[in-house]
């Protein structure tokens, strides 16, 4: 084999190693515990969707950290709906004052206990990270939700 081969292979072994190490770097990184995170705010279902349908620049600057990371808030609201995703969590929606919108807090595996006795029509206090905000898309005509992830029940 000759020298310049035998570099171009040592380089490429050594890519996939600094690659792999940091794949699983990401991979084995703690997730954040959100319930154990003070809040930021305790807000109504309602102002949430309106400060979003205002400015949604303003809002992401307000609920979003420095890295993009959301912040810890208190979603307040009544229970529109209740139904179940794909992964089996609960999610609820909360009603806001515009008919067609409101807020969809996500639980957890850990938190879906924690929901199961909920009834549309309830009061619900939820902690979690805003995943989304809400917004009217032009092209499909129609407003979607705010995401709330990572919720639990606060008492």
């Amino acid at each position: 084999m000759n020298k310049t081969l035998k570099r171009i292979l040592l380089v490429g072994v050594i890519g996939v190693l600094i690659g792999g190490s940091y794949a699983a770097y990401i991979y084995f990184m703690p997730h954040r515990d959100v319930q154990n995170i003070e809040a930021f705010v305790e807000i109504e279902a309602s102002q949430l969707v309106d400060e979003y349908l205002t400015d949604v620049i303003s809002a992401n600057e307000k609920y979003l950290d420095s890295e993009g990371e959301s912040k810890v808030i208190i979603v307040k609201g009544v229970i529109k709906s209740i139904d179940t995703d794909q992964n089996n969590q609960i999610v609820a929606l909360l009603k806001s004052n515009n008919d067609e919108l409101g807020v969809s807090c996500t639980f957890t595996a850990e938190s879906n206990q924690n929901a199961s006795s909920l009834k549309v029509g309830d009061n619900l206090k939820v902690k979690g990270v805003v995943r989304s905000g809400a917004e009217y898309d032009e092209d499909l005509e129609l407003y979607e939700d705010a995401i709330i992830e990572k919720c639990d029940v606060v008492k």
